[in-house]
Formats: C-alpha cells, sequence, structure tokens
C-alpha cells in the first residue's frame, strides 16, 4: 500500500512539501508550461502516438519504494521485449516528494516518474509532467482505463498521466469466523448496518475474537477506509475543485457514528485508537478479526490457511465504492525522449503487460474491460477488486498532504472527535479542514 495511508513526521512532510513547491515552481518559470507552452526539451504536447517510438534509447525512471514490486515487474517485462531500456531507480518512500522537488528545481527529473496519486494534482498545477492528452486519448482502450486516475492527472483540460499501479480499499472478512458465528460465510455485508450487525455477531464469540478493526490515528487510513462508505451512498467529500469538504452530511455523520459505536461496546480489536497505520494491516492476517477494510494489495499476504472473503466497502443503506489509491506516472517535462517515454507507458498498459505482468501477479489491472482474465478467473476475489475500479474514487485537492495525510492536520481531529468523543465536534473540525484547504 503507498503513501496515502502512510504514517509521517511533521517536521519532515513540512520540508520536503516546501522543497517540492518552490522546485515546482523553478520548473513553471523554465519550462513556460503553465501557459500551454509545449515544454522544454522533448516532454512537452506530444504528436497523437498511440504506441510511441522503440529505437533503442535508455530512458530513466523512478518510484517510490512503496510499489516497487510492481514497477520492477513492468520494466523488466518491457526491457526483455523491447529495444528501449528503461533503468529504474527505486526511492524511500519517505524521501520521494524532496527528491522530485529537487530534480525539478535543478531541471534533472527523469524521464518518467511516478507519484502517489492522491499527490498529483502538486504535479501537474507545478509543469513537472507533460502533457500527454493526445497520446491518452489516441489509445484504443483509453475509455477503460482507469478513470479517477485520469482525473486526478487532469489539469486545466490536459491530461498528464497514466495509472501505474491501483491500490483500492476492500472488506475483508474471515469466512471461519463467520461459519462459527452462524452467519453465512458467503453473504459478506451489503450495507454499513450488516457490516456493523456481523462484526457484532462474530465479537460474540468471545476470547481473543473481535469484529472488527481500523486504524484510529491515521488520516490516511480514515480517507481510504472510511471515505468509500459516503461515495457508496452518491455523496461527495470533497468540491469538485478540492477547496470544501463535505465531511459533516448526514451521512458521514451515519459512517462516524458506526464506528464509534464499536468503540462504544468494544467490538474493536485493541489498538485502533492508537494505531498510526504502522500495523493496521497485520492485525487481521492473524486470523482473530471478523471483517474490516483492507488494502486489495494485501489478499496475495494472506495466509494460505485464512479463508479469507473480499467485498466492496458499502454505505449506509447500499451501494458500494473504492478509494482507488496506488501510483500514477507521466513523462517528465524536461524529458528530451517523451517518444520512448511513451512506448514505455503505453505498452504498460496493453493487453499483454496488464494481464501477463500485472495481473499474474494478482494486482490490480488499470484497465475496466480487463477486470475478468486468465489469471483472476481462477480467484473470483480478484474479479471483485478488478471491477470495483469503475466504482472507484480518487479525491483531487492540491492540499490533500497537510489536511488528510499530516499526523497533526484537521482531517485526524474530526476523525478522532468523532469517533473516539461524543462525535459532536464534526462541524466545527470539518470547518478547520476547509480553512485546511484553502491555505
Amino acid at each position: 500500500m503507498g503513501s496515502t495511508v502512510g504514517p509521517r513526521g511533521r517536521a519532515g512532510r513540512l520540508a520536503t512539501g516546501a522543497v517540492a513547491l518552490l522546485a515546482a515552481a523553478s520548473l513553471v518559470t523554465a519550462c513556460g508550461s503553465g501557459d500551454g507552452d509545449s515544454g522544454g526539451g522533448g516532454g512537452g504536447g506530444g504528436a497523437a502516438d498511440a504506441t510511441g517510438v522503440d529505437d533503442g534509447a535508455t530512458l530513466t525512471m523512478w518510484t517510490r519504494a512503496a510499489t516497487r514490486p510492481q514497477s520492477e515487474a513492468l520494466v523488466k517485462a518491457y526491457n526483455a521485449s523491447h529495444k528501449n531500456k528503461v533503468e529504474l531507480t527505486v526511492v524511500p518512500t519517505d524521501d520521494y516528494q524532496a527528491k522530485v522537488g529537487a530534480a525539478a528545481g535543478s531541471r534533472d527529473l527523469p524521464d518518467l516518474f511516478a507519484s502517489d496519486v492522491v499527490f498529483v494534482p502538486n504535479y501537474t498545477s507545478s509543469g513537472l509532467f507533460a502533457d500527454l492528452t493526445e497520446r491518452i486519448d489516441a489509445l484504443p482502450f483509453a475509455e477503460h482505463l482507469a478513470q479517477s486516475h485520469i482525473k486526478a492527472g487532469t489539469y486545466e483540460d490536459k491530461k498528464y498521466v497514466v495509472p501505474h499501479t491501483l491500490d483500492l480499499s476492500v472488506l475483508f472478512y474471515n469466512k471461519d469466523l463467520y461459519r462459527k458465528a452462524k452467519l453465512d460465510p458467503e453473504k459478506p455485508p451489503a450495507t454499513l448496518t450488516e457490516w456493523d450487525e456481523q462484526a457484532r455477531a462474530v465479537d460474540k464469540l468471545g476470547g481473543d475474537v473481535n469484529g472488527t478493526f481500523f486504524g484510529g490515528n491515521c488520516g490516511g487510513c480514515g480517507v481510504f477506509t472510511w471515505w468509500p462508505s459516503i461515495w457508496a451512498a452518491g455523496e461527495e467529500v470533497l468540491s469538485e475543485d478540492g477547496t470544501e469538504a463535505l465531511l459533516a452530511s448526514a451521512t458521514a455523520k451515519k459512517v462516524y457514528d458506526t464506528y464509534r459505536g464499536w468503540v462504544d461496546d468494544d467490538i474493536v480489536a485493541p489498538g485502533a485508537k492508537d494505531e498510526t497505520g504502522t500495523t493496521w494491516t497485520g492485525i487481521f492476517p492473524k486470523g482473530k478479526v471478523g471483517v474490516m477494510p483492507m488494502p486489495s494489495t494485501t489478499l496475495g499476504l494472506m495466509p494460505k490457511d485464512l479463508d479469507v472473503g473480499v467485498a466492496p466497502i458499502p454505505g449506509p443503506d447500499g451501494g458500494k465504492a473504492t478509494f482507488v489509491g496506488g501510483d500514477a506516472i507521466g513523462v517528465s517535462a524536461t524529458s528530451e525522449k517523451a517518444d520512448q517515454a511513451w512506448n514505455f507507458l503505453a505498452w504498460t498498459l496493453g493487453d499483454k503487460a496488464q494481464v501477463d505482468v500485472v495481473a499474474a501477479h494478482k494486482d490490480v489491472v488499470a484497465r475496466s474491460d480487463l477486470a475478468s482474465n486468465k489469471h483472476s478467473a481462477a480467484d473470483p476475489r480478484l474479479v471483485t477488486i478488478n471491477e470495483l475500479v469503475a466504482d472507484g474514487h480518487t479525491p483531487y485537492a492540491l492540499k490533500f498532504g497537510q489536511t488528510f495525510n499530516d499526523p497533526n492536520g484537521p482531517w485526524l481531529t474530526l476523525m478522532r472527535g468523532a469517533v473516539f468523543g461524543d462525535g459532536t465536534s464534526v462541524h466545527k473540525d470539518n470547518e478547520a479542514v476547509n480553512a485546511s484547504l484553502a491555505d
């Protein structure tokens, strides 16, 4: 799972954010990409070409450590079948923003670089990526690409990135515990009410078994796993331009109330209140939790003797949604090899790469038309996850990190007050979120 939900120190976050913004501003000035120019080097603009050029060029690429396995698998397969060669550099996740920011300032970005999708708007609005609009639109499967990532990478009606790795929030439930609790293991919750009922039924087994779990001191965990219940009800969590929070709605309060009920009635496994996101995905695999939201990328890491069911995250009265996290990737605005870089990106989205590399590694495919494939056919849970991409959301906000991921940010205050307090501070805390988004 990416840093969308990962914890980071406040000092480091502020420092790296400042570096990135300053450096990005320098690149905008240098390239003139903010006013529609084609940019420096060969990166800007680009002809409408669905495949790009494979002429033996050497391409540089950066990715963060959180998505290393997926990047390495794609690069290895591409290098084995193309004249072009991609040289991949894996950067520690917590150092990534600072490295990109410094490289932007010195015009030393690689030809290709990936980013946690929630931070992509900062890069697109700062001119770090080349315009890929015509190239993306020329792909024969463009309409089937994960639109949540495409939308997050669209700035002033231009498309700058494509999906690279996808990580979805879904419900995992323990079928063995369901059987012991006299629940039907083939009927996971379809509403938040049913989720509540089933978690409580499992919790009644007693001993060291608990109904559910969540990261209660992790803002990123909250956006990743709570917001889908609001989206599933057909509502939004942010305004379209990402400057206004809609997190004090009646539906949002229903979600908070359910979580607060689990806390009040001791349905949650110990440690939820202090869970900062470092270990929250390690609780379910121990086999003592009934049902909880998890990153889809952890399915392949579950113990083989654990009978795990997968289901969409429901809203209070039904519906389904997911947070589409992971990384998006684009061609840097300063690349002199945009045609060759696009050849790599276009290939990663093609049938062979998506099925024989991405799906073969049990990762989520980036195209809805490939949700059912020869690898997912052997595991219906993968089809469930892949099909959720069509119901996915990736929130857009330039101030996302400082507002929602920062452990001292206003969203975490809202979360904790709504669930571990009495819930009366939601409106006041939502205003603080608004202030941060507009800062």
